[in-house]
C-alpha cells in the first residue's frame, strides 16, 4: 500500500519532523542522500492562526523539497482546521501532517502533541475540523497512548483512521515513556495488519539495517527516521541501499580491492581469507578493525 503523497516509491524513507532540526538546510542534504519524503518542524497551529513571523517561516520550503508535508499541532479544532486553510491556500505543500505524539511538557501542557491522547474523542474532532479545511491529504502521527494503561495502538489507529487521515504514523512507545526503554515494533506490524490506510514505522532507527529490520518485522508502507538522522544524513542512502538489495552485491564486487589493498601487510593471506568471505562492509570494518587491534597489540 503505497502513501497517496509518495506513490513512485514502494517503501519511502521520510525525514521526521522534528522542531529546531528538520529546517531546510538538514532536509535538502537528506534529499540529496536519498530521503524520499520531507516534513516541516512541528508547528503551533495557534501561532499559524495568529500570523507569527517565526512560526510561519517554518511552513517555509523550495520546490526541490517535494513531496513534503507540514506538520501542525494542537488542542482546539477550530485553530487547527484555520491553520489548515492557511497552509494549503500560502504555502502549498503536498499534504499536512498532525502531531499527536510530542512528548515535550510545554507541548503537552497545553494539550498538544500526545497530550490529545487522554481525550480521543478531541482528536477524532481534530482531524475532522482539519481534513474539512483542506483539500491536501491529512495524515497523523502519534505514540502508542498517553501510558502503559492507555495504551492501545490499535484503536486510536482506527479511531483516527476513521475521523479520515489518509496516512498514519506510529512510534511506538507512550508519552509517559519518553524516548527510554525500546519501541515496539510488534506494535507497528498489528496496526499495519489492522488498518486500511499506510502506516509508517518510527522508532529506533540508528541505522541503515535498522530500516530494513523494521521493514521486514512490520511490513509498513514507509519508514520515518527521526533522531537516527542525527550526524548521519546518509542512513538514508544505506537504507535505500539495503532495502534495493545493493549493498551485498556491491561488497562482492568489491573484495577483490580489498584483497588488492592488504597486498604486502603481514598476516595478508589470513587477513584476506576473510576478507572475500564478507557479505557487508559492517564484517570488513570489523575485520580490519580487529587487525589493526592486534597489530598495534603487537607492536
Amino acid at each position: 500500500m503505497r502513501l497517496p503523497y509518495c506513490s513512485s516509491v514502494e517503501v519511502p524513507l521520510i525525514l521526521a519532523p522534528m522542531a529546531g532540526v528538520s529546517e531546510a538546510p538538514l532536509r535538502q542534504i537528506c534529499r540529496r542522500l536519498g530521503a524520499d519524503v520531507l516534513m516541516s518542524e512541528f508547528l503551533s497551529a495557534e501561532a499559524i492562526r495568529r500570523g507569527i513571523r517565526k512560526t510561519l517561516q517554518g511552513c517555509e520550503f523550495e520546490e526541490r523539497e517535494r513531496p513534503i508535508g507540514v506538520q501542525i499541532y494542537g488542542a482546539d479544532g477550530e485553530a487547527m482546521a484555520r491553520a489548515a486553510a492557511i497552509v494549503t491556500e500560502v504555502y502549498r505543500p503536498d499534504f499536512i501532517d498532525i502531531n499527536f505524539g510530542c512528548p515535550v511538557k510545554k507541548v503537552v501542557q497545553r494539550n498538544g502533541g500526545s497530550g490529545c491522547l487522554r481525550d480521543l474523542d478531541l482528536v477524532e474532532q481534530i482531524i475532522r475540523a482539519v481534513v474539512g479545511a483542506t483539500h491536501l491529504p491529512v495524515s497523523v502521527k502519534t505514540r502508542s497512548g498517553w501510558s502503559e494503561d492507555s495504551r492501545q495502538p490499535v484503536e486510536i489507529a482506527q479511531r483516527m483512521q476513521d475521523a479520515g487521515a489518509v496516512a498514519f504514523t506510529l512510534h511506538p512507545r507512550t508519552r509517559t515513556q519518553m524516548f527510554a526503554g525500546h519501541a515496539d515494533w510488534d506494535e507497528i506490524a498489528a496496526v499495519v495488519e489492522a488498518l486500511d490506510i499506510p502506516v509508517i514505522g518510527n522508532g529506533d532507527v540508528q541505522t541503515g539495517e535498522d530500516l530494513l529490520r523494521m521493514w521486514r518485522h512490520t511490513r509498513c508502507a514507509g519508514l520515518m527516521i527521526g533522531r537516527g538522522s542525527f550526524g548521519n544524513p546518509w542512513i538514508f542512502r544505506d537504507g535505500r541501499a539495503l532495502l534495493q538489495g545493493d549493498t551485498r552485491k556491491t561488497v562482492i564486487e568489491f573484495r577483490k580491492h580489498l584483497g588488492w589493498y592488504t597486498r604486502g601487510l603481514p598476516g595478508s593471506a589470513a587477513l584476506r581469507e576473510r576478507l572475500f568471505q564478507v557479505d557487508s562492509m559492517a564484517e570488513a570494518e570489523a575485520i580490519f578493525r580487529g587487525y589493526l587491534e592486534q597489530s598495534t597489540l603487537a607492536v
